[in-house]
Parts: structure tokens; C-alpha cells; sequence
């Protein structure tokens, strides 16, 4: 017996998680006015702002989790090459992202608690200096990027494929497409965003989770 379906699962069940984790992490963030030292030390002195950063990490790597999904869910159709290619480039855009989200979530955390304990420092210019290192910043954009082509190639995908519902792949690669400018937005619409990102992410692994109940030894959806 294959053991596409039961993977095919597993991958749709992570991605539910990463949805619901998307959703928490504009949710639970501390909103403060981080363009003042009082309001950067109490958003990111906070343990929600670690625990909110953390929810986001988790979810990108569950999303390439859920990446193999696709990829189990349209093999021997004519998108499985695509497949591949969303689940290359979203590796590669994760493997990108997540350094500059630790040093967001641990460091600024650890600098705002040295400040909050008075201990002598200018907290603004380090969190300048941790955020906007020109490296740091630079493959942090590309990681972002490259996710969002990795989306847009699993939307393709989807499409292609025949075997999955064409608005899900929609709508998770419109998500994964804004998670860049999104940052760029006002607090409401970033919560927004976190919720498109889920609902696209659930759609989507809703229907890998009904996919996989088709599934059998051999897929019969052969390319034409």
C-alpha cells in the first residue's frame, strides 16, 4: 500500500497548524509605538513578543511540510514538476527568513530586558542595528520573496493539477505574496493579513486532507 495518503495527511494537517499559527502571530504580537525606547521596551521586553515571533517560525517550517503535500497530492499529474519547484524555492525561502527571525524574537527580546533592568544602553539604535543590518535585512527581503514565488508556484500548481479545489492554491499564494508589504502596514491590517494567511493555509490543507481519501496505490490522474 502507498504511503502517499497517510503523508499527504500528515503534510495537510501540518499546514492547518501553520494557518492557525499565522493567525496568533499578528494576534498575540505587542502593538506599542517601537518608534520611542518606552514603547520598543515594553512590545519587545514582553514574553508575547517572544511567543508571537516563535508562532511565526514554526509555522514557516510547517508550511514546507505542507508543501510536500502538494507535491505527494499531484504526483503523476502534469503540475508534479511545478510542485517540486514550490517546495525547492519555499525551502529555500524559509532556510532565509528564520535567521532574521530569531535574531528579531531572541535578541531585541534579550536587549529590551538589559534596558528595562536600567542597565546603560541606547535601546533605539540597537534595535536599529539589529534590524536594518544591510545583510541581515538583504536576505531576509529574499527569503520573503522567494516564499512568496514558492506560493505562487504551489497557486500553479493547484491549478494545473485538477485534483485540488483552484481557489485554495489562490488564495494561500495572495498570503505568502503580501507577507513582504505587510510589514509596511499599520497594526489592524497586519492582524488582517495573519488571517489570510490562515485561512488560505486551512483551505488549502482541507483539501489535501480530502485528497488523500482518493489516494490510492496509484494515482489515476496521469498527465495528458
Amino acid at each position: 500500500m502507498s504511503s502517499y495518503p497517510a503523508r499527504t495527511r500528515l503534510g495537510a494537517l501540518a499546514l492547518a497548524v501553520a494557518g492557525v499559527l499565522f493567525v496568533l502571530y499578528p494576534a498575540t504580537r505587542p502593538w506599542h509605538d517601537e518608534s520611542t525606547a518606552d514603547g520598543a521596551a515594553q512590545a519587545m521586553g514582553s514574553d508575547w513578543w517572544v511567543a508571537s515571533h516563535l508562532f511565526a517560525m514554526i509555522g514557516f517550517i510547517l508550511v514546507t511540510l505542507g508543501l510536500l503535500a502538494v507535491r505527494d497530492a499531484v504526483r503523476h499529474t502534469r503540475a508534479e514538476r511545478l510542485a517540486f519547484a514550490a517546495v525547492v524555492t519555499g525551502w529555500i525561502g524559509v532556510g532565509l527568513v528564520l535567521p532574521y527571525y530569531g535574531a528579531e524574537d531572541f535578541g531585541l527580546h534579550a536587549i529590551a530586558g538589559k534596558y528595562a533592568a536600567g542597565q546603560p544602553l541606547d535601546l533605539l539604535d540597537l534595535v536599529e542595528t539589529v534590524r536594518y543590518d544591510p545583510v541581515a535585512i538583504t536576505t531576509f527581503g529574499i527569503g520573503l520573496i522567494t516564499l512568496g514565488v514558492s506560493a505562487v508556484l504551489t497557486a500553479v500548481t493547484v491549478w494545473r493539477s485538477g485534483v485540488l479545489p483552484r481557489p485554495s492554491g489562490i488564495l494561500f499564494a495572495l498570503g505568502f505574496a503580501l507577507f513582504l508589504p505587510q510589514f509596511y502596514t499599520p497594526a489592524a491590517v497586519r492582524v488582517a493579513h495573519g488571517v489570510l494567511v490562515g485561512v488560505g493555509s486551512v483551505w488549502l490543507a482541507l483539501a489535501l486532507w480530502r485528497r488523500s481519501g482518493r489516494q490510492g496505490p496509484q494515482s489515476a490522474d496521469i498527465s495528458v
